[in-house]
């Protein structure tokens, strides 16, 4: 297992300054370039940026600050963690990442999903009651627009294409583009149904509990005589020296997120006990980096994964922890995950 990609995704979540305020949405972009220029300097294989139009977390173009970063970087795989397909045109989208394959010389990825909050869908136009239809539509045409070539494309949502070539073409060697599932069997059979890599969200629980649906993802695959895609998970996790102070700083930041979404949703409050639970037996990788890489060996074993992507900030977690969270992530955690893995 020594092929497997180390990788990191962040929301842009607003962050506090040093006098304990939150940060303008214009200092926490800056801050996250500084933050995939970091992650391609100490090893990371891949930065991703998720797609929100909310005040508590600033990136809504991943894709501008992609570029910001790829001009700034040589090597790190960059992409989307997720783009919200079903609220943007699959055209738009093909072109602004033929643009930023172009640009960063073929780093470029996209990780398509629905997305887990519903602003877009009002902001853009979009019938929520459409939810699964937009999705599974757009998807299609995006899917054929990644072919190449003179598109013919009809569907129900979206005036058809007939014989339109796209400009700017895909560079040579095309793109990689994923398909983000929250814990569906419908979600895991579409992806295998597009021939495409699945990233499971993972965020809560035990990751043994989704083995169901990797064997699900490898048994459509063996149906229609395919080997398998690439396999990731995405789940939230936060590195500092010891395990106190990671637990420490990653709490302030979590409660302040959960609490903001539990209003919305009408959750009880975060409870900590609840959080350090999470962090020993769940699906928060949080601590030392030797406590971090045991967890994430482990989880990489059981699912069988090729990529493991860590969603490195939490709420209102300072910049600066944030940089340290990534500089030991790759110079600590990934050659330790990797011995471990080794060691069979």
């Amino acid at each position: 297992m020594t092929d497997i990609e180390f990788a990191l995704d962040t929301f842009g979540d607003v962050t506090t300054g040093a006098n304990g305020t939150l940060l303008p949405q214009d200092q926490v972009l800056r801050n996250v370039i500084a933050e995939g220029v970091l992650a391609d300097q100490v090893g990371v294989d891949f930065f991703g940026l998720g797609e929100h139009h909310r005040d508590d977390f600033a990136i809504s173009s991943p894709e501008v600050l992609l570029a910001a970063i790829a001009a700034q970087t040589s090597r790190i795989k960059l992409g989307t963690a997720v783009t919200v397909l079903s609220t943007d045109d699959p055209v738009r989208l093909y072109q602004r990442f033929s643009t930023l394959q172009a640009i960063s010389n073929g780093r470029a990825e996209v990780i398509l999903g629905r997305g887990s909050f519903t602003e877009s869908y009002g902001l853009f136009g979009a019938d929520l009651r459409q939810y699964e239809a937009l999705f599974e539509e757009k998807l299609d045409l995006f899917a054929r627009l990644l072919k190449g070539g003179k598109i013919k494309w009809s569907g129900k949502l979206r005036a058809p294409l007939d014989g339109v070539t796209v400009y700017p073409p895909l560079p040579k060697g095309g793109l990689t583009a994923w398909i983000g599932v929250g814990g569906s069997p419908e979600s895991v059979v579409r992806a295998v149904r597009h021939d495409m890599p699945m990233m499971l969200a993972i965020i809560g629980g035990s990751p043994s509990r989704f083995r169901p649906f990797v064997d699900l993802y490898k048994q459509a695959y063996d149906q229609i005589g395919s080997s398998p895609k690439p396999l990731g998970v995405h789940s939230p996790g936060h590195i500092a020296e010891t395990d106190e102070e990671a637990r420490a700083q990653a709490w302030q930041g979590y409660r302040v997120l959960r609490n903001r979404i539990g209003r919305e949703r009408g959750w009880p409050p975060a409870d900590e006990a609840e959080f350090l639970r999470e962090v020993s037996h769940g699906s928060m990788y949080v601590g030392s980096p030797e406590t971090v890489a045991q967890k994430m060996a482990s989880t990489i074993r059981v699912l069988g994964l090729k990529r493991f992507e860590m969603k490195y900030s939490q709420g209102t977690l300072a910049h600066d922890h944030l940089m340290k969270s990534i500089e030991l992530y790759g110079t600590r955690v990934i050659p330790r995950v990797r011995a471990l893995l080794a060691e069979g």
